[in-house]
């Protein structure tokens, strides 16, 4: 029996070290890790939400988040924003003052609205008011009152997550994925699940390799600061999102929970809202930056994910008065021109609330910034994973604010990880998340950390904070600036430079180089030359100085002759008031007449003095002044010749906000919105590149036809227009085309009785949207090419067809209603999508025309080309590109060479005469006239208004400098007066995450064993316990493992019995009658 026992031993010995291996490893679950499917929802949820599910469970890599979100207008209640704060008893005599007037003409039902919140027993500068008869002429009287600012429609706000299957990842070396957008209407949280792995495809040939992540706060080096003693003790940071649990065991310093929703709960019954809150502060197993931070959890979303504005306002409110330093908001939207919410976001900053937000997920499709972070005063974050790839999903730059007439800012500001990062579960435990509402918190945390390393908290403000993160941040490599803001996160660097910061003002970005490829993307892309459009460059000016501020005088331009900068013209526009914390620059480059055969580099840059009144008046002057400079760098080259050069015609094209203009693709119902700008620059990305890499030179248009010179240019482009025209622009472009300018117009759906049935519904909120106009605006394109015989139809058609050995698909277009009889048409079969909305019935119609080319009859005229869709050219909704079709095009109109396989198509046909239906005629009632530039309110229907004058730029007047300019403009950014080496640091450890292929059908989440508490606890001690006890347990199994195999070989003997020694026997009788007792064994 001893020996059976011993060798059961020795087995089991084994195991127990397997077990403890397993533990270290983290194949086994540890004690605090959720359950599959996470916790238990509370009693007051919806049956049909359910909380995030835990990445602990074994099908982790099975679930992806869906986010899905709507809004709609809330019937009768409006929000009266007020010009200050006032009493509850003032906003209420303020409001019955301005409606007494209305109620004098009839009848008018009114109350405010009862807001049951934290914030209800403050000042107000907004109200909820619930009329039941308002018409226009009463909320026009209510903006007439003094005290009231503002007048909007109170929203509700929607937002969805489902779990649904992840598909399998792709086998190496196959095609990547379609990434298809779920738009938003309005804002919604910006996360994804752990499966979401994406990167930029530029090593599609390697096999993928993911990292086998640490805490994204160790990876990011914020053990370095802890050893220091920082853990963002005295830093307040609010979380606005879903709320937290009371007692969750990651948490230690929550210092408020307040509820802002109609629910009865502080809890969280989702699981974002603590994964955000974890990642920023948890203070165990998924370790987030600040754990000593002061956090103030703002519940703003129910458990059915419903949101209002007023909410928001009201939560925001209570924000300034708490005096928080620091606020995530990991939701977004598109609508940067929701005043209400925009204007807190301002207010927020201006008392110096740091606000990081996420910058959308809605990549990687250029011009989809969410708001508030595509705002100047806000941190705008996107993602990247642990190999530093730019996330698919991260939304891409420009902003589309500045559209049409200048041209976007560079955002996101900055990218971290945001792909697999693991935070604080609903209940306890860790999980993996991913999207850009992960990487907003991992900012949040970082800069609520280097706040606490501040002695000074004065220096702390939302410009001098975003000034440390983006002069500090790593640049990735072949990544443009659209795409990666001023790159990766670096909190050591940022640490450094925020402890030598002095206040100043800086630009982003910090200089212009039109050389630098790619980063520099899409200006790189294309030279300049004499005659052109001039490059219009938005810089942000980030004042760290002042909430508020100035430009003295105006910029100063100083060309280097030696670099040839005299023959550049620069023209600088600004805002007049900095405020809050930033403005913009606008500069407008163009080459000087003496250089339009000239080939070569020109430099100079851009002297720009910042003044903002000091808080102390003993300071000279009462004012801090700070001036930076911003270099240029520009490659021009000869002008090309008329027939190289392509006129995009912006001004013309209209989207969302402000107006209601939907997709040009009806079949894209979870897509509504036409968002993204229509520039050649966002969703036209890929047609632009297609003609750079044609030998065409492509320009912007951002003002109506009658400001530019035709003579310079072979084609105009129009695309997907949907604004009106002016009758002189109508006009100056038939003469244009008489005198050798061709047009090439891609139209796109417009039919009134599917705008009146289909109303675009949205089946979130079960509600009809009216839209301003159809796909394009087809009645106004018809105006402007009624004087050669042309016009499109109202007929709605798609349907796939090949048409010169091209696949192609027509999605949602029109036709060729009118078309001169000498003219070239094609047509084709296709489906009749607008019976089957109006009838859900189904018919395919012969003949359909869809292509028509005309050469204009006068003498040295140009040619026209018409083609009833735009969405194979655009980068939304593309199912098969037509990049092949512009190319013919473009051959006809600008060489008057017609491409042989259209002329003798089989699918040629006899030009329509437009006889047998009336011509599409605008939606009676339609409201186009409150976004349009060109129509007015009229008493009867909209009127053009007044031609307005074109735009003229006042050039500066140069101060030549007669010395040499800079080599290279990109540096390690740093700002005014700060020396890196004179911030002490400890002994900083680079790391790099392991790295190992992942296998297919593999989860992107590790569960690993919580570390130890930083700040007050020895770090690497905690980092080093797990490499000693793998390597004694290793040793520990070798060693049995050895013993067993012995054991196996020997053969068994009898060990003989050994006789106890004469001395010890007569020793135990001695002892024995001495105590009376036996002794131990």
């Amino acid at each position: 029996m001893v020996c059976a026992a011993s060798q059961l031993k020795m087995l089991l010995l084994p195991v127990w070290a397997s077990v403890l291996l397993g533990l270290l490893m983290g194949f086994l679950p540890v004690v605090g890790m959720e359950p599959t499917g996470g916790a238990a929802s509370d009693s007051d949820h919806a049956p049909n939400v359910e909380p995030l599910p835990s990445s602990s469970g074994s099908n982790c890599s099975d679930i992806t988040v869906k986010l899905e979100f709507s809004t709609k207008v809330v019937e009768h209640e409006y929000i009266i924003g007020f010009t200050g704060y006032f009493s509850a008893k003032a906003r209420s005599l303020y409001i019955s003052s301005a409606l007494r007037n209305a109620a004098d003409d009839g009848a008018l039902e009114w109350r405010i609205v009862p807001r049951e919140n934290p914030a209800s027993d403050f000042p107000s500068d907004f109200e909820l008011v619930h009329i039941r008869q308002a018409s226009p002429g009463s909320l026009l009287t209510l903006e007439d009152h003094p005290y009231i600012k503002r007048v909007t429609p109170q929203r509700k706000v929607f937002r969805m997550l489902k779990y649904t299957p992840s598909p399998q990842p792709a086998a190496p070396g196959n095609a990547t994925r379609s990434w298809q957008s779920s738009r938003p209407f309005r804002r919604t949280s910006l996360s994804l699940s752990s499966g979401f792995w994406h990167a930029t495809g530029r090593h599609s040939s390697r096999r993928l390799l993911r990292a086998i992540p640490r805490h994204v706060a160790q990876i990011l080096q914020a053990d370095v600061l802890w050893q220091m003693g920082h853990t963002g003790s005295g830093v307040k940071v609010a979380v606005f999102d879903t709320g937290l649990s009371e007692k969750h065991p990651h948490f230690k310093n929550v210092k408020e929970r307040t509820n802002w929703t109609n629910e009865k709960t502080l809890d969280d019954g989702l699981g974002h809202g603590t994964f955000v809150a974890g990642v920023i502060a948890s203070m165990r197993e998924c370790q987030g930056f600040a754990p000593d931070s002061e956090l103030h959890i703002f519940r703003v979303f129910t458990n059915n994910q419903v949101s209002y504005t007023s909410w928001f306002l009201d939560a925001f409110n209570y924000a300034i008065l708490k005096k928080i330093d620091v606020l995530n908001l990991s939701i977004g939207g598109p609508d940067f021109m929701d005043h209400p919410f925009v204007d807190k976001v301002w207010e927020l900053t201006a008392n110096k609330v740091i606000m990081v937000s996420a910058i959308g997920n809605d990549g990687p499709l250029y011009g989809t910034l969410n708001n508030p972070a595509d705002q100047m005063d806000v941190i705008g974050v996107g993602g990247i994973d642990f190999e530093d790839n730019i996330a698919r999903f991260s939304s891409r730059g420009m902003t589309t604010w500045e559209l049409p007439g200048g041209y976007g800012r560079v955002k996101p500001d900055i990218v971290t990880y945001g792909s697999g990062v693991r935070g604080s579960g609903m209940k306890e435990g860790c999980r993996s998340l991913s999207g850009t509402s992960v990487a907003s918190p991992v900012v949040a945390g970082a800069v609520t950390l280097l706040a606490s390393t501040v002695l000074n908290r004065e220096l702390v403000n939302p410009a001098s904070m975003k000034q440390a993160l983006i002069a500090s941040a790593r640049r990735l490599p072949g990544v443009n600036m659209f795409e990666q803001g001023h790159g990766k996160l670096d909190l050591i660097r940022a640490y450094q430079i925020l402890n030598s910061y002095k206040p100043q003002a800086s630009l982003s970005p910090s200089y212009i180089d039109l050389t630098e490829s790619p980063y520099m993307w899409p200006y790189c892309s294309q030279p300049i030359y004499y005659g052109g459009m001039p490059t219009i460059v938005n810089v942000t000016i980030l004042n760290g100085m002042g909430v508020t501020g100035r430009i003295v005088d105006k910029p100063i331009w100083q060309p280097y002759l030696p670099q040839n900068g005299d023959h550049i013209d620069v023209a600088v526009s600004y805002s007049p008031v900095l405020w809050p914390w930033a403005g913009y620059l606008a500069v407008s480059i163009s080459v000087a007449k003496k250089a339009a055969s000239w080939e070569g580099v020109a430099q100079g840059h851009v002297m720009v003095t910042v003044a903002s009144p000091a808080e102390n008046d003993s300071e000279a002057g009462g004012e801090l002044t700070s001036t930076v400079k911003l270099p240029i760098k520009v490659k021009i080259v000869p002008t090309p010749p008329r027939s190289k050069r392509v006129l995009w015609d912006q001004y013309h094209n209209l989207r969302y906000p402000p107006g209601y203009f939907p997709r040009d693709n009806l079949r894209m119902k979870n897509d509504p919105l036409d968002w993204n700008g229509d520039h050649i620059h966002t969703n036209f990305k890929d047609m632009y590149q297609h003609l750079r890499s044609m030998g065409y030179f492509v320009e912007v248009l951002g003002a109506p036809i009658t400001c530019f010179d035709a003579s310079q240019y072979g084609t105009l482009l129009m695309v997907d227009s949907e604004e009106e025209y002016f009758p002189e622009e109508i006009t100056k472009l038939r003469r244009d085309i008489d005198n050798g300018l061709s047009l090439i117009v891609f139209s796109d759906w417009y039919n009134t009785s599917v705008m009146r049935k289909v109303k675009f519904y949205d089946e979130n909120t079960r509600q009809w949207w009216m839209p301003d106009t159809g796909g394009a605006n087809v009645p106004a394109l018809n105006d402007l090419i009624s004087v050669w015989g042309m016009a499109f139809s109202d007929g709605l058609y798609e349907g796939d067809f090949t048409l010169a050995d091209h696949d192609m698909y027509y999605a949602s277009g029109c036709s060729i209603a009118r078309f001169p009889e000498d003219g070239i048409v094609i047509a084709k079969n296709l489906k009749d999508q607008g019976l089957e909305v109006l009838k859900q019935e189904t018919a395919v119609v012969e003949g359909v025309p869809i292509l028509g080319l005309y050469q204009t009859p006068s003498d040295g005229g140009g040619r026209i080309a018409l083609y009833g869709d735009s969405n194979c050219i655009d980068d939304s909704h593309r199912q098969k590109d037509c990049f092949w079709l512009l190319d013919a095009l473009l051959q006809y109109t600008s060489y008057s060479m017609t491409p042989p396989s259209l002329s003798h198509s089989h699918s040629r046909v006899a030009p329509p005469t437009g006889t047998d239906r009336p011509l599409p005629q605008r939606l009676e009632g339609n409201h186009l006239y409150r976004y349009s530039k060109v129509l007015e309110a009229h008493l009867g229907d909209p009127k053009p208004r007044p031609l307005p004058a074109c735009p003229h730029l006042s050039w500066a007047k140069p101060q030549p400098l007669n010395e040499t300019a800079p080599s290279n403009l990109w540096k390690h950014q740093k700002l005014l007066s700060v020396d890196l080496d004179k911030v002490a640091l400890p002994n900083v450890r680079a790391y790099r995450p392991q790295v190992r292929p992942l296998s297919p059908g593999e989860s992107g989440a590790w569960d690993i064993p919580g570390g130890i508490m930083p700040g007050r606890y020895n770090q690497e001690v905690g980092q080093t316990i797990p490499v000693f006890a793998f390597l004694g347990a290793m040793v520990v199994l070798s060693f049995f493992v050895v013993q067993l195999t012995k054991a196996k070989s020997k053969p068994k003997r009898r060990k003989p019995r050994i006789k106890r020694p004469t001395y010890l026997q007569q020793q135990q009788q001695t002892t024995t009658t001495t105590t009376g007792k036996n002794p131990a064994v």
